[in-house]
């Protein structure tokens, strides 16, 4: 591969309600779309899931885009890379920013699964035609709102329901979707909201016999989960706590949980995503594909990577419709009953919907 010129622009695409964790709540995914050309005409697709607010982590939207178009893409553009992973050697100096990482990653893997005439799932070692999903769920107003909500959600044939908890909607919220659906396989997502002062709180939980609690406490936190996982018989799931192979290593020395939610975006890109599920598979910790309100590019990079064999749970990878009346990629992706297709065509195997990447577009520039 040899990039020429990239385009980027940033894209705010309207949710079709607004969606509300422990720390905000948005009317719109805001993104930047990296369109990557190789020099014989190849284009890639990457996402940068920075949110306008470092409030997911350190990263925001204005200062991924200065980032990516004045510090990592002069990098990689006019280089030869063999293979996507090359990309990494080129930024070793450059701390954390993960989430800019992996747009430019994910962007190398399209043209490579395209120049290879794979399918990206493929290219990555997939070995699925088809991916169990899950529905991620904001905070409520009422526990009666939430029931309400997941029931539509279990009617449209999702098997797992993850919803989002804070300090005041927690217990009482799951414990009404429990007893309304006592057989269905749901989880608590607490986006680092609790601290271990709450752990009888958290113990409470316990007697709802949910699948997991993801994150519960600070981003980055291992020993703390490590101490409230001694204490509860959930299972703790880490999102946060996760940026690199080596937090996956302590995490494991330090039973700090049972399960990670692998973010491409959290992680840096495909190549760390599936050297982390690689490294869980091999200490019997399961993983599932967690995602980040993304919009049909990066939802179809998370596809492809949850096609390994180490993904073990259902993912967070639901229908476009989910979200957006209108998303940026053709088809959009949908439901198979309980499942998501995996396309057939190759590197993501969706073409770009260019009316509404245009419509969408804030800010744009080329280099």
């Amino acid at each position: 591969m040899k990039i020429v010129n990239a385009f980027i622009r940033k894209v705010d695409i309207p949710l079709i309600s607004p969606f509300e964790t422990s720390f905000t709540r948005m009317e719109f995914k805001k993104c930047i779309v990296l369109e990557l050309h190789d020099q014989d005409g190849t284009v890639g697709f990457g996402e940068s899931s920075a949110f306008d607010q470092p409030f997911y982590n350190e990263e925001f939207r204005d200062g991924s885009w200065e980032l990516m178009l004045k510090q990592l893409l002069p990098r990689v553009i006019n280089r030869k890379l063999v293979h996507p992973d090359d990309m990494y050697e080129l930024m070793a100096d450059v701390r954390r920013n993960n989430m800019t990482k992996s747009a430019i990653n994910c962007a190398l893997w399209d043209i490579y699964a395209k120049q290879s005439h794979q399918t990206l799932a493929k290219a990555l070692g997939g070995n699925r035609n088809k991916v169990e999903t899950g529905v991620s769920i904001g905070v409520q107003a009422s526990p009666e709102q939430l029931v309400k909500t997941v029931s539509g959600y279990i009617q449209d044939g999702y098997q797992r329901i993850k919803m989002k908890i804070k300090p005041g909607k927690d217990y009482e919220y799951i414990a009404a979707v429990r007893d309304k659906f006592p057989q269905a396989m749901l989880m608590a997502d607490a986006n680092s909201a609790y601290r271990l002062k709450d752990v009888e709180m958290l113990k409470k939980l316990d007697s709802l016999n949910l699948i997991m609690i993801e994150q519960p406490l600070e981003p980055g936190d291992l020993v703390d989960h490590a101490t409230l996982q001694a204490n509860i018989k959930t299972s703790i799931c880490l999102d946060e706590s996760i940026t690199s192979l080596d937090d996956a290593r302590k995490m494991v020395q330090l039973n700090s949980g049972k399960i990670i939610n692998i973010k491409v975006a959290r992680v840096g890109g495909l190549t760390i995503a599936k050297r982390i599920q690689k490294y869980a598979q091999e200490h019997n910790v399961e993983c599932w594909c967690g995602g980040m309100l993304d919009s049909g590019i990066a939802r179809a990079e998370n596809l492809a990577i949850a096609t390994l064999p180490g993904y073990t749970l259902p993912n967070d990878i639901a229908a476009s419709h989910r979200y957006y009346a209108k998303d940026i990629i053709k088809p959009t992706i949908t439901l198979t009953g309980t499942y998501v297709d995996v396309p057939t065509g190759d590197g993501m195997g969706f073409d770009i919907d260019r009316t509404n990447l245009d419509k969408f577009t804030v800010q744009s520039e080329r280099i």
